[in-house]
């Protein structure tokens, strides 16, 4: 019996129906603009999460790059020199601090550069791949960031090394002259030894960093406090750093030499050295380099995720303060 009173009913009232529908489409093209907004709010809210990962990358990295650069100089000089020597050569241990100033002038971005690039990388590789693939992503964005941040590195380590083994005296004297004598070209001497190097170095390292944070996060069941995150990082400079020695020595021989070109390229140096002083010499300034980097890595990933986290805090705060508030009627 309903079915035929609801039909009758909508027969008689047909200029309501109308009406009603007409008022429906109304108020469904009012909700249509909000639709959008909520979609382009929804873009826009992840464009600036991803502009504020790079934002709070550039600044960690910059701060963590700068302060293991100057606590650890010295004996990243005693290394260098260490593997510039050819034969029994003395080591000279005056001007430890030599290119400091010039050096940090390159730290600073490259430091931020990496970051800035490895952190965005990171998220978007571990939300692209299976959980049990993570150690993937953090190589993957490891060696993403160490591309980036080449292009200011080799620059400066062509720079900071020639001053380090006293073939200049200044950051500014050094850039002009090797441009002079050997072509813009010179600033990036050692480029494919350098990522031959780094890549491997910046990947491993972060993956090894990475992985041993999320080991020791599920066995504690909390997060990390400095102490642990120092700790873990000196364990994976020091571990990457043993490594990567003889790809280290193979980068500084060729950066170090100058115009004189006694390497033709990375293998014809790598048999010039096995030739003339054994296999030994692939193995020159490990102890330094492990200590350097040891150290380095505690220092740098500590402040690290000190910055991070104090960045974190600071942009929670107002967010905290607005999910407080109740939600507008309208």
């Amino acid at each position: 019996m309903m079915g035929p009173i609801t039909l009758a009913l909508h027969s008689n009232n047909s200029s309501m129906s109308s009406s009603d529908v007409t008022n429906g489409k109304a108020q469904r093209l009012q909700l249509i603009p909000k639709k959008s907004f909520a979609s382009v709010s929804l873009g826009e809210e992840k464009t600036i999460d991803f502009l504020r990962t790079v934002f709070e990358g550039f600044i960690a990295g910059g701060t963590a790059g700068v302060v293991v650069e100057t606590a650890l100089y010295p004996i990243d000089t005693i290394k260098t020199r260490l593997q510039a020597a050819r034969g029994g050569g003395k080591i000279v241990l005056q001007g430890l601090y030599s290119g400091l100033a010039g050096n940090l002038v390159g730290v600073l971005p490259a430091s931020a550069l990496f970051v800035g690039v490895y952190e965005p990388a990171k998220k978007k590789l571990l939300k692209m791949l299976p959980e049990n693939l993570s150690a993937v992503a953090h190589l993957t964005a490891g060696a993403i960031g160490g591309v980036a941040a080449s292009l200011v590195r080799v620059p400066t380590e062509v720079v900071k090394q020639r001053m380090q083994t006293r073939q200049f005296s200044s950051a500014p004297d050094a850039v002009r002259l090797i441009v002079s004598k050997e072509g813009f070209k010179g600033l990036y001497a050692g480029y494919g030894s350098f990522l031959l190097r780094d890549l491997p170095f910046d990947a491993i390292q972060f993956c090894i960093y990475e992985q041993l944070r999320i080991g020791y996060k599920l066995a504690a069941r909390r997060d990390l406090n400095d102490p642990e995150n120092a700790a873990i990082g000196a364990f994976a400079g020091a571990i990457t750093g043993a490594i990567t020695t003889p790809l280290d020595v193979i980068k500084t021989r060729l950066m170090t030499q100058g115009s004189a070109n006694q390497y033709k390229g990375i293998v014809d140096c790598v048999q010039t050295i096995i030739k003339e002083e054994g296999p030994p010499a692939l193995l020159k300034g490990i102890g330094p380099r492990v200590l350097w980097i040891g150290i380095g890595g505690s220092i740098f990933f500590g402040v690290l995720e000190r910055t991070k986290k104090i960045l974190a805090e600071r942009q929670l705060q107002p967010s905290d303060h607005q999910s407080s508030e109740p939600p507008k009627q309208d």
